[in-house]
């Protein structure tokens, strides 16, 4: 019989929890599926189940590991955690990425895989550039092809040779070449790229049974957040963890699946209940989240999908505001509009700018809401596209500084003495990576080992002398002189700015300067802020982009791609752009029946991710017509408004006044009341 309090030091009601909450936090005889609707309280489930785990169940936190896809989501999760169980109880406890405890476990077993502990990690933009170079081109949109269809055959546990004999274009054949010549690269260089962080792991306890047994041993209970959005690789790796004992949670959403172009399949849902015949399923149906009419417009919209899992959500937050639908005549009335909307809800509410989103399909759509935006004076803040500190120019840049503080770092090393080239070609740096390797060092110590002459000539072994010596001068004067002023002198002595315009056109190149210019200037005011030198400021600059943190604090309107928003939830939402051809996207027109169709359930669960981020009110918008090059095409609404089965069309008198008319009654409604004359 269950108690009615959780005894876990801070303790947890049971009245807490919903009676479905309770079953699959209670469930622990085996596998458990928890089939968790848009806003029903799977962190909560998961977090509460991680305290059961230790206070009742006999598991140490050592011996539980909680998985999620972002490090935002492991963040929120472990905080939560803190809340429910006292802080030594929790000590061991792993609550990391896919890709983290990937790391952690090729870290500790680099040795049966031929890697050296230190080895290092590729991020995309260092995969990027080393494929371009593999690909002989200078055309962006195919290496980023090229790029993709590697990660998608990492991912579904494809090698170079099974890619290349099953290759069914000449696309495909490109891809493959540069697969495995990609591959040898890294080999060489000691390095792991992001989806090779989950696939040398599955490979690694794939061939060795001794190390397999001693991580299941170790992790004793598996939480899976997100199942839904995982792919071939990473349900094996959760396969092996697991092994015959089975004891895992897995928590997801086949409604909210939408990342199959990155290698995400709702197969492995479908897998899960073949490989474990005793999977004991809880739905999770009673939303927290959204009011009445909201859900019933999701509901009525994610039926016209084929369901793996009937469910249907509730929520006991009464019926709310009804769901708006507005048409305009073009992309710039949709985004005035939405903005002076915004000015008048706001007012009428007495809401904060941070009530509210505008979530539409792609990036691109972000421009013309900003615009209008900085029209009305409202202040926003942007999602899911690039932080300044992500951009490469940047990232070749603090590459020098990674590389001044801590000259083990490699992946720094391959980044700093590429950018820009040094004269050092990539067949040097693979002789360079395979003697770092026999000799279990880091590149840059390899580069100062006299011993490197007997692997290279005295015309190849030049350059890399200079770069090494190059690099001990400034290290020398980083600890003795101004930062900011050393910053400067340091990008000037690179080169980087005629770099810069080699690689690319001449406004391309000054904006990217730019920026360049403008992060010297914010470090060296931020080293005399904190009387920091630059070593001290270069230990800390991997948190820099910690602003995108800081800027969810802010009282400002939220613009998110869809995917981005994810996750998240606003009390009001403003979803744009619902158009044919842009939600659903416009699909490939070569593509086989069965593959559109696949593609537009995807883009329906997107669609309903957006409708199900909004908490109290939700307006989804479209346009008549939308520019394209440099002329209109006439629009389509998306099929998915018809498929929200709405009980009403909510303005529809607004649709008989002119977007003239529209947006005049709506700033009359925000136009300041004149003062009443004072009597007599």
């Amino acid at each position: 019989m269950l108690e009615s309090r959780l005894p876990l030091g801070l303790g947890v009601s049971l009245e807490d929890l919903n009676p479905a909450q309770r079953d699959a936090v209670f469930s622990l005889d085996g596998p458990c599926l928890v089939l968790a609707g848009a806003g029903s309280g799977k962190t909560r489930v998961i977090t509460a189940k991680i305290a059961h785990l230790i206070g009742n169940a006999g598991y140490s936190a050592g011996q539980i590991a909680a998985l999620t896809f972002t490090n935002k989501a492991a963040r929120e999760m472990s905080e939560r955690v803190s809340l429910l169980i006292d802080k030594s109880q929790a000590r061991g406890l792993i609550v990391s990425t896919f890709h983290s405890l990937g790391v952690r476990i090729l870290r500790e077993e680099a040795k049966h895989l031929g890697l050296k502990p230190r080895f290092s990690i590729l991020d995309a933009s260092d995969s990027f550039t080393l494929l371009q170079e593999l690909c002989a081109s200078s055309n962006k949109k195919l290496v980023r092809k090229v790029g993709a269809q590697i990660s998608l055959w990492k991912n579904a546990m494809v090698d170079a040779d099974a890619a290349n004999r099953d290759a069914a274009s000449e696309d495909e054949l490109l891809a493959a070449r540069v697969f495995r010549n990609y591959q040898a690269t890294l080999s060489a260089y000691q390095a792991l790229d992001f989806d090779d962080l989950i696939g040398r792991a599955v490979t690694l306890f794939a061939e060795h049974d001794e190390v397999l047994f001693r991580w299941q041993s170790r992790l004793r209970y598996i939480l899976i957040d997100e199942v839904q959005d995982t792919n071939a690789c990473q349900y094996q790796l959760l396969r092996q963890l697991v092994g015959s004992r089975a004891q895992f949670t897995a928590v997801g959403d086949d409604d909210q699946a939408i990342y199959a172009w990155r290698g995400a399949t709702l197969d492995n849902l479908r897998q899960l209940t073949l490989d474990y015949p005793n999977l004991h399923v809880v739905k999770l149906e009673q939303n927290y989240r959204s009011s009445g009419r909201i859900l019933a417009a999701a509901n009525a919209l994610i039926a016209n999908n084929p369901k793996l899992y009937e469910k249907k959500l509730w929520s006991a937050l009464g019926p709310g505001d009804a769901v708006a639908i507005q048409s305009s005549d073009d992309e710039e009335d949709e985004a005035l509009s939405v903005a002076i909307r915004i000015s008048a809800h706001r007012f009428e509410r007495r809401a904060k700018f941070a009530d509210y989103a505008i979530l539409y399909r792609g990036n691109h759509q972000a421009r013309v809401f900003e615009e209008a935006l900085r029209r009305e004076k409202i202040p926003y803040i942007v999602s899911g596209g690039q932080s300044f500190f992500e951009r490469a120019e940047i990232r070749d840049v603090t590459a020098w500084l990674r590389l001044l503080c801590n000259s083990d770092d490699d992946p720094a090393f391959i980044r700093a003495i590429t950018a820009p080239r040094r004269g050092i070609g990539n067949a040097t740096l693979e002789t360079l990576g395979q003697y770092a390797n026999d000799r279990g060092v880091s590149l840059f110590a390899a580069a100062c080992e006299s011993a490197l002459a007997t692997k290279l000539d005295a015309r190849r072994l030049e350059p890399i002398n200079q770069f090494t010596a190059f690099i001990n001068r400034y290290e020398w004067r980083a600890a003795r002189e101004p930062a900011g002023a050393l910053l400067a002198d340091l990008v000037k002595a690179i080169g980087y700015e005629a770099f810069l315009f080699d690689q690319d056109d001449a406004r391309s190149a000054q904006a990217r300067w730019q920026n360049v210019l403008d992060f010297c200037e914010w470090f060296g005011k931020r080293a005399e802020e904190d009387q920091k030198n630059l070593l001290e400021m270069a230990q800390s600059v991997a948190i820099l982009n910690m602003l995108d943190g800081r800027e969810d604090s802010s009282d400002a309107v939220r613009l998110s791609t869809l995917h981005a928003a994810k996750g998240l939830e606003f009390p009001h939402v403003f979803l744009v752009g619902c158009e044919e051809g842009l939600l659903p996207h416009r699909p490939g027109e070569s593509e086989a029946e069965d593959v559109l169709e696949s593609r537009i359930e995807e883009e329906r669960r997107l669609m309903y991710v957006g409708v199900t981020r909004a908490q109290r009110s939700l307006s989804i918008s479209w346009c008549k017509k939308r520019k394209r090059a440099r002329a209109y095409e006439e629009r389509l609404a998306s099929r998915f408004i018809a498929e929200l089965a709405l009980e009403v069309a909510p303005f529809a008198a607004a649709q008989t006044l002119s977007p003239g008319e529209r947006l005049k009654g709506l700033r009359e409604l925000l136009a300041p009341k004149p003062k009443p004359e004072a009597p007599g």
